[in-house]
């Protein structure tokens, strides 16, 4: 009978966890990011899901002659959001796995 003690510390030890991991994604979801190229030059702006928000250029970086140079500058910085949105992921969601051998996590 003393296992049975111990099962049901864990499963309440593994809910707590669910419901820990469950409002650290959506903190991560609400939360703001922003991706920026060119020194400021051009913003994005991004959700935790993954949504883009806002898109800011600075006329000074818009020239006709070089459409290229602002997309790869739009690129970078939709991705620069992209990287931070997942970092901030796996720091955050990653405390929960720590020292647990599970797969697909």
């Amino acid at each position: 009978m003393r296992g049975m003690g111990n099962m049901q510390g864990m499963m309440k030890q593994m809910q707590k966890m669910q419901k820990e991991m469950a409002k650290a994604q959506a903190d991560l979801e609400a939360s703001m990011f922003t991706g920026t190229a060119g020194g400021g030059m051009v913003t994005v702006e991004m959700t935790g899901k993954r949504t883009v928000t806002d898109v800011v250029i600075k006329e000074e970086v818009v020239d006709p002659e070089d459409i290229e140079m602002l997309q790869d500058l739009v690129l970078a910085a939709t991705n620069d959001a992209l990287k931070q949105i997942e970092d901030t992921t796996a720091a955050t969601m990653g405390k929960f796995t720590q020292g647990m051998n599970l797969p697909g996590m």
